[in-house]
Order: C-alpha cells, then sequence, then structure tokens
C-alpha cells in the first residue's frame, strides 16, 4: 500500500461535505465579480473618468496601499483594481479554512483515526483535501474571467484576471497544507493561516505604496514579490500581461505540499509540530462563571479584529480628506458615494459610508462568534457546560451578551480611528473622533438584528444556522455595497437593517429607525432562546 492509497475516495468524500460551501464558492465567485464589474463600468463610462481614475490611483498613498497598483486607464485595468482585494481575500480564506477542515480538524474530532482504519496511506487525507481545494479555485477562476469577459471585457484580460485570484487561492491552499501540520487545533491552523494573509496583505501594500510611477502604470516595489497577493497584481491583469506569474503560487503549492508530507511523517497523529502550551494549574476565578468563559474564548479574536479595524479606520479616514479630488471629474462616482452616504457633501457621505462598511464587516464577527456556539454543541461542549448549574437560557444569553458587548467595542473603535485619521488630515482631531465615535455607535442596532437572527436560526434551525447566517450577511453586504450602485428597488434595500440605520454626519441622527431595530432585534432573540430551551442538545 503506497502512501496515497484511496485518494481517490477521500477527494469525492471531500466533495460530498463541501459540496454546498464549494459549490457557493465556485458559483459565487464569479457572479460577485460581475456584479462589482457591472457597477465599475457605471461609474467610468467614458476616457475622461478613467483617466481621473489612474491618475487618482496612481498619487493617492491610501489607495496604492489598499486597491493596490494600477497599470493603464482601460476600464477593464479599473475592474480589477477595484475588485481584486475583495475577491483575493476570500479566495485566501475560503481556501484555507477548506483545507484545515478536512485535515486538522478531522484530526482533532477522530475522523482521521477512524478513516485511516481503513485501506488509506498517510498522505491520502492531504492530498485529497489539495486536490479538491485546488480543482475549485481552478474552477472559480475560470468561471470569474467568462464572467467578466461577459460584460465586454476582452478575453485575454478577463482570463488573467481569474487566473490571479485562482492564483491567490492556490497560494493560500499551500500555505494551510503547512499549518495545518503544526498545531493541534483547527482554531490554531486557521489562526496560523489567517496571519499569513495578514503578512501577505502587509507586504503586498508596502511593495506599492513604495512603488515607482512610470506614466499611468505603477512599478511596485519588491516587498511585493514576496507575497502571493502581489503576486496576484503582478499578473497585470489588462496590462501586457504577465502570464508566467501564475507560475509562482504552482510553484509554492508544489513545495510547501512536499514540506507537509514531510512534516505530517514527523509527527503523530492528532498531534502538532508546536507543542501546546501548559495551561496554569488553577483556573483564574473569572472562569467560574459563564461570562468569565465567554471572554476568556473570545478576547484573542477581538484583539484582532480590533487591531485591524483600528488600522482601516485611521487610513479612511485619511482616504476621505482626498475624496473630493478623487471624483472631482467623476459625477457618477460623486453620485454612488452621496447614495451610499445619503448626504449631500461628499467627505460626510464617505464618511459615513465607511462606517456602514465597518458596520457590515463587524456582523461577520457577531456571525463568527455566535456560531461558536454550534461548534461547542456539535463538539460536545455544550453538554458538559449544561450538566453544572449552568441552565440552557443562562447560557446562550451569556454568549449573545459577549458577542454584543464586543461588537459594540469594534464600532466604537472603527468611529474613533475614523475619526482621528480625518480629523489629523483636516486639523481638528478631538472634534472629529468624538463625532463620529457616536457615530460608529448609531451602528449597534442593526448588528442587534444580525445577532438576533443567528440566535434565532441557532434556536430554530440548528441545522441550517451556519449556512442560512453567513449566506444572510452576504446578502445584506451585497444590499448595501451594491443596492445604490444597481439602483435596485427600495423594498429590496429595506430588507437590511443597515439601510434603517441613520447615515451620521452626513444627516442628523432620527432616533425612532434605531428603536425600531432594537425592537426587531429583541423579538428575535426571545424567539431564539425559546427555541433553544426547547429542542435537544445536540440537534
Amino acid at each position: 500500500m503506497s502512501a496515497f492509497t484511496g485518494t481517490g475516495r477521500l477527494a469525492r468524500l471531500v466533495l460530498r461535505r463541501d459540496r454546498i460551501k464549494l459549490g457557493v464558492w465556485v458559483l459565487g465567485t464569479p457572479l460577485l465579480g460581475v456584479a462589482l464589474a457591472s457597477s465599475v463600468t457605471e461609474f467610468y463610462p467614458d476616457e475622461a473618468t478613467r483617466l481621473g481614475y489612474a491618475e487618482a490611483a496612481l498619487t493617492s498613498v491610501v489607495a496604492r496601499a489598499f486597491n493596490g497598483p494600477i497599470f493603464s486607464a482601460d476600464l477593464g485595468s479599473i475592474v480589477v483594481v477595484e475588485t481584486y482585494l475583495t475577491l483575493a481575500l476570500l479566495a485566501a480564506l475560503v481556501s484555507t479554512f477548506a483545507v484545515v477542515r478536512h485535515t486538522r480538524q478531522n484530526e482533532e474530532t477522530g475522523r482521521a483515526e477512524l478513516l485511516g482504519a481503513a485501506v488509506v496511506g498517510r498522505h491520502a487525507l492531504l492530498t485529497a483535501a489539495l486536490l479538491v481545494v485546488v480543482g475549485a479555485n481552478v474552477a472559480a477562476g475560470v468561471l470569474l474571467g467568462l464572467s467578466f469577459a461577459a460584460t465586454g471585457l476582452p478575453l485575454a484580460g478577463c482570463l488573467a484576471a481569474g487566473g490571479a485570484i485562482a492564483g491567490v487561492g492556490v497560494a493560500f491552499t499551500a500555505v494551510a497544507a503547512v499549518t495545518a501540520q503544526l498545531t493541534v487545533t483547527s482554531r490554531g491552523a486557521n489562526a496560523l493561516a489567517a496571519a499569513a494573509v495578514g503578512v501577505a496583505f502587509l507586504l503586498r501594500a508596502a511593495g506599492d505604496v513604495l512603488g515607482e510611477r512610470h506614466g499611468l502604470r505603477l512599478e511596485s516595489a519588491w516587498p511585493s514579490w514576496l507575497s502571493p497577493l502581489g503576486w496576484g497584481t503582478q499578473v497585470r491583469a489588462f496590462g501586457a500581461e504577465r502570464w508566467w506569474v501564475l507560475g509562482l503560487p504552482v510553484a509554492l503549492l508544489a513545495v510547501a505540499t512536499l514540506a507537509a508530507f514531510g512534516l505530517a511523517r514527523r509527527r503523530d497523529l492528532g498531534a502538532g509540530l508546536l507543542a501546546a502550551r501548559r495551561g496554569p494549574a488553577h483556573a483564574a476565578a473569572g472562569l467560574l462563571s459563564p461570562i468569565g468563559l465567554v471572554w476568556r474564548l473570545h478576547r484573542g479574536s477581538l484583539v484582532g479584529w480590533s487591531t485591524a479595524v483600528v488600522v482601516l479606520g485611521v487610513s479612511m479616514g485619511f482616504a476621505a480628506d482626498e475624496v473630493n479630488d478623487m471624483v472631482a471629474e467623476n459625477p457618477a462616482a460623486a453620485e454612488v458615494i452621496a447614495a451610499m452616504g445619503g448626504g449631500v457633501d461628499l467627505v460626510d457621505a464617505f464618511l459615513a459610508a465607511m462606517l456602514g462598511l465597518f458596520a457590515l464587516t463587524v456582523g461577520a464577527y457577531v456571525v463568527q462568534a455566535l456560531l461558536r456556539t454550534r461548534a461547542d454543541e456539535s463538539d460536545g461542549i455544550l453538554e458538559a457546560v449544561l450538566a453544572t448549574a449552568v441552565s440552557r437560557g443562562r447560557w446562550l444569553t451569556t454568549q449573545v451578551t459577549g458577542t454584543v458587548l464586543g461588537a459594540a467595542v469594534l464600532v466604537l473603535l472603527a468611529g474613533l480611528s475614523t475619526g482621528l485619521g480625518y480629523g489629523l488630515a483636516a486639523g481638528d482631531p478631538i472634534g472629529w473622533t468624538l463625532h463620529l465615535g457616536g457615530a460608529g455607535l448609531l451602528q449597534l442596532p442593526a448588528l442587534l438584528v444580525v445577532a438576533g437572527l443567528v440566535t434565532a436560526l441557532l434556536g430554530l434551525a440548528p441545522r441550517w444556522s451556519v449556512a442560512a447566517s453567513w449566506a444572510v450577511l452576504i446578502g445584506f453586504l451585497l444590499l448595501g455595497q451594491l443596492g445604490a450602485a444597481l439602483d435596485l428597488p427600495q423594498a429590496a434595500l429595506n430588507l437590511s437593517p443597515y439601510t434603517h440605520v441613520p447615515s451620521v454626519p452626513a444627516v442628523e441622527v432620527t432616533v425612532l429607525p434605531l428603536v425600531l431595530l432594537t425592537g426587531v432585534a429583541g423579538m428575535l432573540l426571545t424567539a431564539g432562546l425559546a427555541g433553544f430551551r426547547r429542542r435537544d442538545v445536540p440537534s
């Protein structure tokens, strides 16, 4: 029996387990891509607006850091600049989570030991996961390229853009193959892979900020070449394509796969190469209560989210000072910013739109934190907790309370940091910091509705809670980001709780929508708690 015996059957098992998740990714990527491309086409309909965009993208440090380099003023190049970061980060995170799920998590839950009792080679499980995830990335990249081409863009550039996104996914598939060998838990492996994504973003951003301009083309500095996210931009879709750069993710995959095989041979099944830290002999007094346990479990994630929010907030604040120059010759973009922000003054509208975007992002934290309860239930941890004096209602209420408090901290930090960034540029840091800090907290009722929806799903439809929670949040994201650009009817926009939050500082505060959102959240939370008390655990 070879080390790869049973790979084909295990690959079919991976496909069966993740047929919905991978299907959504493979089909959702081109749909999201074509929606974003269509909105960009509407913003920049003629050569003058495209030249203005290219000039702003080359001169703005913030635009270089977040959007990446631009290589021409063609429409296709602008589409890539506007869509690349979103699609690349999604590809990176989906790929790492999928690989860890079918490798380290299988060992953590005992599935790998059960599968290993059959006629299965030592490397078959990892190889099957890599084959499926790489195949999904390739399929998503091809469909993305074809969807771009369907909007009328040149085919070669479209395929290069799709290949760039697929290459990012393949590169981080390789990263996850290694991190899965290092830690004992799937959470640890995912954390290491996510940290690698963050480092890759910083390297790419540094390379583009330090790059040199040549006409309407930006030559990135050397740090960008150290980043898989930088490789995707260096393919230069719609700008004298460099097809050979697509070989870099493939080379990384080959090297990382060999390294993962070597590391797997050096450890026991279920163990990691990084030794787990031994905890204290006695637990802290705070762990005697459910809220203390929630804080212990969520503090690492909250610190990471807070750091990212502060960095992005300060950057967006500085960018707000440049918004008038960036859209001076583009009335379409100005109209969209005004529509998203809900005001006439472009700076205020931009700041309001950024706070709304932060709130949407923090919604992902809410979903992630509350779905941890479903994982605890599936893994049997909840049964052990409920065997103590902790009731079901108290346990779930504590989880929701901890999550909502974390979300409040994040939106407050988003407002304070954005206000600080803009205030430093405008000459009034204290005033703008306090003003936007309060505006950030106004986003909390919408997040309460998100928490209520997730709680209701956990209590009433636990088996569908994970997929449905993320689907609802993605729906809110699409309505918030593309609703104004695609001129969707108000009835559709009203489905999102974020639509009803006053767009401060662009408009005045109105209390009634916030009260109604809080009431809706209360009803959803009550329904979820009632359902959780009555259903079986686990269910």
